[in-house]
């Protein structure tokens, strides 16, 4: 039988068949006085339903967990063997009802129970098996025994019960690291397509305005860079997938080297400025300072141009500042016009926020300027 099949609908279905089966021969084959047809027929119908929802957490236990499951071959003799057990239990077979195999089905069957489903059906489960057996201690006169079983079905019940809230919780904390690696990668993707498309943009528009100005070699060398900066692009994609991986390279560098490409690119000077005693940063403090001054600087390209940039770092105790700000452009040229609908400024402040850190963005004079400020 295909296992898909019988995990799907075969599989219940058949293991309720063979409860009817079984719930037949077991009440045939019990001796007189011991079965439920001396005690009519409403106690008939309700121990049958009690054993259907019993065959119900029998045929849950064999369900798919973590991608695995109990094979048929396997699975069928379980769950008839467990079901079984707790119908010897509840029909009243009082020659098997107590043995360590009638005993260790109910447990296994309240702790699946509560390991498997929704509390507002373990309880009830649970309960009813209490009750049942303190309803068997008045009969047989075995308080003891039953009450013993009665605490043992309540540990076995908690036990189960604290183990799928631990898997729940686990399954949380999963979500929600796939949630911020997918907004993690997102801020990446984000920040290498703003600071080479944007520097693209800023020279394919020149050459566009020097074209019209008849201007033709200067255009050629703006339509140049912004070949170089595509070249670029792509390294800087090798180099943030390099940075997914953990791979960071030392964070002054990487400032002078894009500090570098904004001189390449808008034709202004950007400084670099390193203030306090340099020590190492944690991949994570470092990827976020950087990427936050790539950013800026690119913001200022697109929104100021023709102004040239500043960038800080400071290292102080128990911290790192990063300060990026440009003063007002005196370029002739529109800023072009941006598309990232803020989500650059967003990205800024989810990487500080992340590391309990802060970001401060906004007009500084005539200018404008991007502080962060991380625990280092």
């Amino acid at each position: 039988m295909n296992a898909r099949r019988w995990e799907g609908t075969a599989g219940p279905v058949v293991l309720r068949l063979g409860l009817v089966a079984l719930f037949v021969v077991a009440q045939a084959g019990t001796p007189p006085g011991l079965g439920l047809t001396e005690r009519g027929p409403g106690y008939l119908v309700l121990t049958f339903l009690v054993a259907m929802a019993v065959t119900g957490t029998a045929t849950a236990s064999l369900s798919r967990r973590n991608g695995r499951s109990w094979p048929a071959p396997f699975g069928v003799p379980l769950a008839v063997v467990l079901t079984g057990c707790a119908i010897a239990l509840s029909i009243g077979l009082l020659a098997f009802a107590y043995t360590p195999l009638a005993v260790s089905a109910l447990l296994y069957l309240v702790g699946v129970a509560a390991v498997r489903h929704p509390l507002r059906y373990s309880l009830p489960l649970a309960l009813i098996a209490i009750a049942g057996l303190l309803w068997r201690s008045v009969e047989t006169l075995q308080v003891a025994h039953e009450l013993g079983l009665c605490v043992s079905t309540c540990l076995v019940f908690l036990i189960a019960y604290s183990v799928r809230q631990r898997r729940q919780a686990r399954s949380a904390e999963a979500r929600e690291a796939v949630l911020a690696e997918r907004a993690r990668i997102a801020r990446e993707i984000h920040d290498i397509l703003a600071h080479s498309l944007s520097a693209q943009i800023v020279h394919l528009e020149g050459a566009r305005l020097l074209l019209r100005a008849d201007r033709a070699q200067e255009a050629l060398d703006r339509v140049d860079r912004a070949r170089d900066l595509a070249k670029s692009g792509l390294e800087e994609a090798r180099r943030a997938v390099a940075a997914l991986r953990g791979d960071v390279p030392p964070l002054t560098e990487a400032l002078k080297a894009l500090a570098e490409e904004f001189r390449i690119a808008t034709g202004h000077d950007c400084e670099v400025v390193v203030d306090g005693v340099e020590r190492g940063l944690s991949p994570e403090t470092a990827l976020a300072v950087f990427r936050t001054a790539q950013e800026a600087v690119t913001n200022v390209g697109r929104h100021a141009p023709g102004a040239p940039a500043t960038v800080r770092l400071t290292f102080l105790d128990g911290g790192c500042e990063l300060e990026v700000g440009n003063p007002a452009g005196d370029s002739p040229e529109t800023p072009a016009e941006g598309s990232g609908g803020g989500y650059g400024l967003v990205g800024m402040r989810e990487r500080a926020e992340l590391l309990g850190g802060t970001l401060e963005a906004g007009p500084s004079g005539r200018g404008f300027r991007v502080r962060l400020w991380v625990p280092a």
